[in-house]
C-alpha cells in the first residue's frame, strides 16, 4: 500500500501513503512543507486497481489532524479524538450499556446533530407537543389522517 495515492471523499488529492503502523496509514502531505498524518484504516478504502486509496472523510479533516512526531510516532488518543473515534475518549458517549471497540464511534448520533445544528428527535417530539392546540382531538373520527377528513365541516362532499 506504500506509495498509493490517497484521495478523499471530496475527490482532493491528500497526498501518498508512506507506511501503515498498527490500524493507522502514515499519510505524507504537502509539496515543499511536507507533514506526515496518521489516518484510521476504517476510513480508507484500498483500490488496488488504481493504487489508491480512498478515504471517507473530506481534506479539511485530515489536513487538520495532529502531524506525526518525531520518528513518526503517533499520539493515538489526540489522532482517535480527533476523527471522533472512542478510543479518544475515556467515557465516550456512544459507550452506554455495551462494550464500545477503539475504532467505534464516540459520540452518539444526538449530541452530533446537536452540534450541526439539526433538530434532534427529542427536541422534534417536544415542538410538535407544544404545536398542538388545547382541546385539539388526536385520535376518533376528526382525524384528517385516518380518514382523509381535511377540508372544514360544511365543507365536505357529500354533506348536505
Amino acid at each position: 500500500m506504500e506509495g498509493y495515492e490517497v484521495q478523499t471523499i471530496d475527490d482532493e488529492k491528500v497526498g501518498k501513503v508512506v507506511g501503515v503502523t498498527d490500524d493507522y496509514l502514515i499519510v505524507e502531505h504537502g509539496m515543499l512543507f511536507k507533514s506526515r498524518h496518521a489516518v484510521p484504516r476504517q476510513f480508507a478504502h484500498v483500490d488496488e486497481g488504481e493504487s489508491t486509496v480512498r478515504l471517507s472523510v473530506p481534506k479539511n479533516i485530515v489536513e487538520d489532524s495532529p502531524k506525526l512526531g518525531e520518528g513518526d510516532s503517533i499520539d493515538r488518543q489526540a489522532v482517535a479524538e480527533h476523527y471522533g473515534l472512542a478510543e479518544g475518549y475515556a467515557a465516550p458517549d456512544a459507550e452506554g450499556d455495551g462494550i464500545v471497540d477503539p475504532g467505534d464511534p464516540a459520540i452518539s448520533s444526538e449530541v452530533e446533530a446537536a452540534r450541526a445544528g439539526i433538530e434532534t428527535a427529542p427536541e422534534e417530539r417536544v415542538r410538535i407537543r407544544e404545536s398542538i392546540q388545547p382541546g385539539h382531538q388526536t385520535s376518533g373520527v376528526d382525524s384528517p389522517a385516518l380518514l382523509g377528513n381535511r377540508a372544514p365541516e360544511g365543507e365536505r362532499p357529500n354533506e348536505p
